[in-house]
């Protein structure tokens, strides 16, 4: 007996994975898999095997970084380590409990049987990195749990309790406590039926209905969403599936062949990219490392739809909250917008009532300035105005008591020039926080002159406990996501003049990838957004700068967007036409005549290429002008916050996969075309 290898049970072998933290499936962890089965089926008093983890995690999948390495491809690879378990004399069990994801979950799938824990987490999360399961995952799940239960796993990537399935033929058992036991129960029953029957259940002894599994794929290809058309990913997944009618080994060497083409493609590698990226972006620089303050109590001042979105945020992460209005009308409709978010759960079953009411209990509404001085960190979310946020900061200075974090959530205003109003611009930082607040993951953390270390460690660690990703950024307008979108934004504008309608560039941007076209965006957060922006910036405007008008103009007549039924589109009864106006095109070509151009269509490629130009040149800015600390930031804001297709990785990953001279001779031409005003980038700190 190894001892090292298993534990004796009894007549069973316990072989538990131990790979911390969460058991990724790396090339030692494969071979010690394979050592340890072998040695348990050598062994004439061990009848059964109990595979399991530690309640952290049964196995977390794959060693993400080992892809593309030769570790990936020593043997034994997964599928060997899963032929074996397999084929095994004896049956194995799998003991489920935290999480089996990926090859995790294949790993599982490839045992006799599966007993977990009702809390556990099982899923094939490879679609959200631009994969399939590679090691069986589509020719298994299917065998046990039928087509439409496997397909919504795999397409959606998300994970679903032990309880949620249940009834779907994947586990065996499904308990409250006592996994090993019941796992143990599960092999000695399995061991007394091998000796009867002489077999054992396997994944790959079930078969498919060839006809019905194919018609099921056939309209499920025809429901595919554009964005999903554009990753190879999700076509892939149903050819994966249509071989999971013949023979397991025929349909293993297909899905195989699938694995591979897509872990090759661009759009994999940008989300594995974006994965890695995401996980370095919480972290600040050595340099501001330092422990953060004490959060307890939040007050938000300013019940508005951002002011609430950030409440709800604070109270599910079960932080006490000050709601602060001006009169108790707006404090009343402020409550008023929490309750419902809070009956709509509820309602909807995300969320038990019980937990609802412990919530909202932890709200106090008030008009009071005096309740600030309870709060840790007081937070402004009130009208995007200097004047009015200095004003707010001078109150909030007399009431704050001394080490509370102050922060404002302001989405392009001078942090420094609100901190300033305060006698304590040390403990002043920007929290940038996209709406809807309680839905959006990205939070901007911005660093003030004087914020000090352990400010910005509170501001980081303050986005982790409300489960969204915070970016440290400078001090700049528009801090990173708004500052690129800008010069987006304004690049969009250009095409205007020069011969787009918007139609044309909105449509051009959604087949590259985006959720919706930049004109779309402005209609439906309400021209007057931007318009004010223009105004707070038109004194120290360079006349000699190219300015395009043409949202002024709109504005002007009234045309603010979706909310006043016309904006760049008409909005009759409150859905958006097929095309611009008359009087938008009227104003588009005013606009070109005036600048003395002659309009010329763009192409669909065009207009993408020159919107990721001006992208890619003011992210070189960025990091030249030190307003991002990293490249992989600024992917990061533009993916979770903006819309950009996260299979393209965002525009310093979109950089990196083109011709260096091509996009340095093509920028050159987007400067000469944008006039004055328009800063050429270094490309070498994106590309060197």
């Amino acid at each position: 007996m190894n001892t090292d290898l298993f534990q004796h049970r009894g007549p069973l072998a316990i072989i538990t994975l131990d790979n911390p933290p969460v058991n990724s499936l790396g090339h030692a962890l494969r071979q010690r898999i394979v050592t340890a089965l072998a040695a348990a089926q050598a062994d004439a008093s061990v009848c059964a095997i109990v595979l399991t983890g530690n309640d952290k995690a049964f196995c977390a999948g794959a060693d993400v970084s080992e892809f593309g390495t030769p570790l990936q491809r020593a043997e034994p690879v997964l599928a060997t380590v899963l032929a074996k378990v397999e084929a095994c004399s004896k049956p194995v069990v799998a003991a489920i409990s935290g999480v089996a994801l990926g090859g995790g979950l294949e790993l599982a799938l490839a045992c006799h049987s599966r007993v977990a824990l009702e809390s556990a987490k099982l899923g094939l999360p490879e679609i959200l990195l631009g994969l399939i399961p590679g090691s069986g995952g589509t020719q298994r799940l299917p065998r046990l749990v039928g087509v439409d239960t496997a397909l919504a796993m795999m397409l959606s990537g998300h994970a679903q309790s032990a309880r949620q399935l249940v009834d779907s033929g994947l586990l065996d058992d499904v308990v409250s406590q006592d996994l090993i036991e019941a796992a143990c129960a599960r092999a000695i029953s399995l061991a007394d039926e091998l000796a009867v029957n002489k077999t054992l259940p396997r994944a790959r002894d079930r078969q498919l209905n060839s006809n019905t599994t194919r018609a099921r794929l056939i309209d499920e290809r025809a429901k595919l969403t554009p964005r999903q058309q554009l990753q190879p990913a999700y076509t892939a997944l149903l050819d994966a599936l249509e071989a999971a009618t013949l023979p397991l080994d025929e349909g293993l060497q297909r899905e195989r062949e699938l694995f591979l083409q897509l872990q090759a493609s661009t759009q994999s590698q940008a989300l594995r990219y974006q994965f890695f990226a995401e996980r370095e972006a919480s972290k600040l620089p050595a340099s501001l490392n330092a422990t953060p303050r004490p959060l307890q109590t939040v007050a938000i001042i300013g019940a508005g739809t951002m002011g609430a979105g950030i409440a709800i945020c604070a109270l599910d992460a079960g932080m006490a909250v000050i709601l602060l209005e001006q009169d108790d009308g707006a404090l009343q409709r402020g409550q008023q917008r929490i309750s419902d978010h809070y009956q709509g759960r509820v309602t909807a079953g995300k969320i038990k009532a019980s937990a609802a009411a412990a919530n909202e209990a932890r709200l106090t509404p008030s008009i009071d300035w005096a309740q600030l001085a309870r709060a840790d960190l007081v937070i402004e979310a009130v009208f995007e105005d200097l004047t009015v946020k200095q004003d707010v900061f001078k109150k909030i200075d007399q009431y704050a008591h001394p080490g509370a974090v102050l922060a404002t959530n302001t989405s392009f205003l001078d942090v420094d020039a609100i901190a300033n109003a305060t006698k304590r611009p040390q403990d002043v930082l920007g929290l940038h926080f996209f709406s809807p607040a309680n839905v959006m993951k990205l939070l901007e953390v911005v660093r003030g002159a004087q914020s000090s270390p352990d400010v910005l460690a509170t501001g980081m660690d303050l986005g982790k406990k409300l489960k969204k990703l915070p970016i440290l950024t400078g001090n700049a307008f528009g801090f990173i996501g708004n500052r690129i979108y800008n010069a987006y934004r304004k690049q969009c504008e250009f095409m205007l003049e020069d011969g787009a309608w918007p139609e044309d560039v909105d449509s051009a941007l959604q087949a590259f990838g985006f959720a919706m076209g930049p004109f779309a965006v402005a209609d439906l957060t309400g021209l007057d957004i931007a318009w004010r922006m223009r105004k707070s910036q038109a004194a120290s405007r360079d006349p000699r700068e190219r300015y395009v008008s043409i949202l002024d103009q709109l504005c002007e007549q009234g045309r603010l967007g979706r909310k006043t039924g016309a904006g760049y589109y008409n909005y009759p009864d409150g859905k958006k036409s097929r095309a611009t106006d008359t009087v938008v095109h009227d104003i588009i070509a005013q606009a070109s005549q005036q600048r003395g151009l002659t309009r010329h269509p763009l192409s669909a490629a065009q207009i993408q290429r020159r919107a990721m130009l001006a992208m890619v040149n003011e992210a070189a800015l960025l990091l030249q002008e030190g307003v991002a600390s990293r490249a992989t930031d600024i992917d990061v804001v533009l993916v979770q916050g903006y819309g950009f297709p996260r299979w393209e990785g965002g525009p310093v990953f979109w950089s990196r996969q083109q011709d260096r001279a091509a996009l340095e001779s093509d920028l050159q031409t987007l400067a000469s075309a944008s006039g004055h005003g328009f800063v050429l980038a270094d490309l070498s700190i994106l590309l060197d």
